[in-house]
């Protein structure tokens, strides 16, 4: 597999306008402020790199899902994560309130070595997710070097992921250090793991996964399977599963896998199973089949206690997806459980790699995520390059060594 081109392989950052991918898509409550600013702190190596060395930051971010009702959409307005990271960064960030247009040139050209401006929400411009190559022409010819550090968004081709770095012929195109790492870890992974390599896969869907699942069956000697998606298993190879969730449709998919890997794939001894979803539930736990007026919201504990001793044995480990419904806490006992598994293992000379999205909120939520070899900042992203074996969108167009 090539390898792109970092920042660490430039030279001369000095006076230089870096236009920096970033992505600060943190979770805001109902007014605005942002409640985890995980995903600014993963970036700050990177900035503090261009603005140590006497480089301009001109930052570029989407955040959440405007619908274009100005009123309803100013809790998007990226005015709370620059304040957090000029906060974090103990410097002004000034912020911009377009995009692309006059404002945004006039702000960029003012900017002194190792100052940082932000843009507007990228998502505020109707060219970002159309890939609009007039918008990206516009940001290009503010840009003396164009730097990737938002992994999660690197299998969208988005305008100021794909289009934009197109717009800068002749000029560096290359990797933040988060991004770096991301494909450092991920594709040690793919080409060369430390053997015994086990995946511990939990989440609702099956069908969200079946490509990452392929992708990683020639690659493990376990693929521990935990989450709602133990549910169409169990159905698909006609146990009862009570009301718990289930893909009906996917049936015959998950029975296939079951066919195609039945060796290595190996499904929950018994379950924590509850009659409502809330902390108030009653429960009970079972082995085999759920009866009815009954679903499954956990793994049990003689499940705990194999997928513990499997995860022991292992040298690489990559989780995806929380064994149960980890956000009420008597349904997150297997979660739990496994995660601090994973920590000790990694104490232990283990590389731990954990998926980003659900996953990455579960490790840091039990205070584990430093703990870890790696917590990726990707969600669907991780699991695309997993699954295309290293390929995304936005990876096509960065420098290659």
């Amino acid at each position: 597999m090539t390898r792109k081109k970092s920042l660490r392989d430039l030279t001369d950052l000095h006076s230089k306008r870096f236009l920096i991918r970033v992505d600060f898509n943190v979770p805001l409550d109902k007014e605005g402020r942002i409640t985890n600013d995980r995903r600014i702190r993963a970036a700050l190596p990177t900035l503090q790199h261009v603005l140590d060395k006497g480089g301009k930051a001109i930052v570029m971010s989407h955040l959440g899902r405007p619908k274009g009702d100005a009123k309803a959409d100013a809790i998007y307005r990226m005015d709370n994560v620059a304040r957090r990271l000029a906060e974090l960064l103990d410097r002004p960030v000034r912020k911009v309130d377009q995009v692309v247009g006059p404002a945004v040139v006039a702000a960029a050209n003012v900017l002194k070595p190792g100052e940082v401006l932000v843009l507007e929400n990228l998502r505020f411009h109707p060219g970002e997710e159309k890939n609009d190559p007039e918008a990206a022409a516009q940001l290009a010819l503010i840009g003396d070097v164009y730097v990737n550090d938002a992994f999660g968004t690197c299998h969208r081709k988005h305008m100021s992921m794909y289009a934009l770095p197109q717009a800068m012929p002749g000029k560096p195109k290359v990797a933040g250090l988060l991004l770096e790492k991301e494909l450092q870890v991920l594709g040690q992974l793919l080409e060369n793991p430390r053997r015994p390599v086990v995946a511990l896969l939990g989440g609702a869907k099956v069908s969200d996964k079946i490509a990452f699942i392929r992708a990683l069956l020639p690659r493990v000697e376990r693929l521990l399977i935990g989450g709602a998606m133990t549910y169409t298993f169990m159905k698909s190879l006609g146990q009862n599963v009570g009301d718990s969730r289930c893909e009906n449709d996917k049936l015959e998919l998950a029975r296939s896998l079951w066919e195609e890997a039945r060796s290595k794939i190996v499904l929950p001894k018994d379950h924590l199973i509850a009659d409502k979803g809330d902390a108030s539930a009653a429960t009970r736990v079972v082995e085999g089949e759920i009866p009815d007026g009954w679903f499954g919201v956990d793994i049990g504990p003689q499940t705990i206690s194999q997928y513990t001793a499997e995860l022991r044995r292992a040298a690489t480990v990559v989780w995806n997806g929380p064994v149960g419904w980890f956000e009420i806490e008597p349904f997150s006992q297997g979660t739990r459980q496994l995660a601090q598994t994973l920590a000790e293992i990694t104490s232990q000379g283990a590389v731990t790699i954990v998926g980003g999205g659900e996953t990455a909120e579960a490790v840091e939520a039990l205070e584990l995520d430093h703990r870890m070899t790696h917590v990726s900042t990707g969600g669907g992203a991780f699991l695309d390059y997993i699954a295309n074996q290293g390929r995304l969108p936005a990876l096509e167009v960065l420098d290659e060594i």
